[in-house]
């Protein structure tokens, strides 16, 4: 059999990732998983012109195999309102975002051009679609073909916390008020289970059912559960409340969890804390701002489990005064720390970080006594959160970054900021004990001495023993999750006993 039929015969997967870094990211960890059990299975990433430049550019630097291939579809952001060249949500102020999002259900028509395409060149259906949250219309495309859809997600107890509070806006007293519950129960969860306000983002917390924003998220989430099944990029030991809820609102449809989906020397990294020898090229397209090296280097130098890792992710970030009263708190704590640091909210997030930003010397004094390690833009996350030295990570809790910490058994400060970073937050801290929230965004005040208070119970006291306690406990379910799938035999037990015929031929060794 040629190489042309053999892949003809494995079949074709179409991925259509939401237009934001920490989506492509994933996307591109879920090809590589499939493609390396399924080499001679095409694999098409679908994006727009810009966005595709950058995920050649990254597929280019990174070692994969070649099945994996990009597609693009014509998208004018100036035809929406938004800025030029604006294919990303990354590159977009919060005010945009909601017009971001409604300018994605324009995309329909281009990506059913490019099914049939597809199918007209190949004569061949996909084997299925995997797409991404807001992509819910994908599910009407695949089903007009007579594919498979699959929407891809991270925690499935993010995932139904947003599900349910969209469909039943819990929070407003009717559709007709605009009084809003300042704090409220979550329909589906637990009765125990209550949010405050100030972890809905303001485009959610101010919308109803009427709302422009209300109306899209009701059409989405309504499409992506009428789909063939759901992938979480999660583990079934340590997701249990969110899983549940899940599967009940997809009623007979399946839940899959397929993560934790990290590189493999992660896994080793938690079984034997190194100090520094594997340093990746996971992300080689990043302009770190240190050397992964230099930066090992001045880990190895510290004590095991003494340095604060903080970031706050690629994409928000925090206001100058909270920047400010962090600097000041971590001075106060006189922990070490890694701090990645991007211009705050209200700047040009590509500009050049300003020392007027922080405490008046501050950068000086952190220079001369080396206790914190000040990074410009990018850090060798990976790396850090691998190294004995680190042993707490305040993070805005996207969950790419939680896998990562808590794959390393490293307990988490949290401060989320946008989107479902507030359900992680809460989950890793309510569900499974190795979070302490520190703030929420730009809500409430913040002072230096809430900083150091935080750290020094997380890093001294007896609750951060007992988060890193937690911490390493859930640190070995996921290294057991990780170590199943990546067996020769397949990936999880329940993927392969699974009923759903195509997604198993199409996904597991066989």
């Amino acid at each position: 059999m040629s190489t042309q039929q053999q892949q003809q015969q494995d079949g074709h997967i179409i991925m259509f990732p939401f237009m934001s870094h920490g989506h492509f990211t994933r996307f591109i960890a879920l090809a590589k998983f499939i493609s390396r059990r399924k080499p001679n299975t095409k694999i098409t990433i679908v994006s727009t012109p810009l966005n595709v430049k950058h995920l050649q550019s990254t597929l280019q630097t990174s070692e994969t195999n070649s099945n994996i291939g990009l597609a693009e579809i014509p998208f004018s952001s100036t035809d929406h309102g938004l800025p030029p060249n604006s294919e990303s949500l990354d590159s977009l102020p919060p005010k945009l975002i909601p017009t971001f999002f409604y300018a994605l259900e324009t995309l329909k028509p281009s990506f059913d051009n490019f099914i049939l395409e597809t199918i007209r060149t190949e004569k061949l259906v996909p084997s299925c679609i995997i797409f991404d949250l807001f992509l819910g219309w994908v599910t009407d495309t695949a089903k007009r073909v007579g594919t498979f859809s699959f929407c891809f997600l991270d925690a499935a107890y993010g995932a139904s916390m947003y599900f349910s509070i969209c469909l039943h806006f819990p929070h407003r007293t009717n559709d007709d008020s605009n009084e809003l519950i300042e704090e409220f129960h979550v329909p589906e969860f637990p009765d125990t289970c209550r949010l405050h306000l100030s972890q809905l983002i303001p485009m959610l917390r101010y919308s109803n059912k009427e709302s422009a924003f209300g109306k899209f998220a009701q059409r989405q989430i309504s499409l992506m559960l009428k789909s063939d099944g759901m992938l979480c990029n999660s583990v079934e030991e340590i997701d249990v409340v969110g899983l549940e809820i899940l599967r009940n609102l997809m009623e007979s449809k399946r839940v899959w969890t397929i993560g934790p989906l990290l590189p493999s020397y992660l896994l080793h990294g938690h079984q034997n804390k190194n100090n520094g020898s594997v340093v990746s090229h996971f992300r080689k397209e990043k302009e770190f701002g240190i050397s992964p090296e230099s930066c090992i280097e001045w880990l190895n130098h510290q004590k095991p489990s003494s340095v604060l890792y903080i970031s706050f992710g690629s994409q928000f970030t925090i206001s100058a005064p909270k920047m400010m009263e962090l600097a000041l708190g971590l001075e106060k704590s006189g922990k070490n720390f890694i701090w990645v640091l991007r211009p705050p909210s209200g700047f040009d997030s590509k500009s050049e970080f300003k020392s007027e930003w922080l405490p008046e010397g501050f950068v000086e004094r952190m220079n001369e006594t080396k206790k914190g390690l000040l990074v410009k833009k990018w850090a060798p996350q990976l790396e850090i959160l691998c190294h004995r030295s680190t042993g707490v990570f305040l993070s805005h809790c996207g969950w790419n970054s939680v896998l990562e910490s808590l794959s390393q058994g490293v307990p988490i400060i949290g401060w989320p900021l946008f989107a479902e970073q507030h359900y992680n937050s809460k989950m890793i801290q309510e569900e499974m004990g190795v979070c302490m929230e520190l703030a929420r965004g730009d809500e409430g005040e913040l002072c230096s001495e809430d900083v150091k208070k935080v750290i020094e119970q997380v890093m001294d006291g007896s609750i951060g023993q007992d988060m890193k306690n937690k911490a390493t406990v859930i640190a070995e379910k996921i290294g057991t999750a990780m170590r199943e799938y990546t067996d020769e035999a397949g990936i999880r037990r329940e993927l392969i006993s699974a009923k759903c015929n195509v997604w198993i031929k199409v996904i597991t060794t066989t």
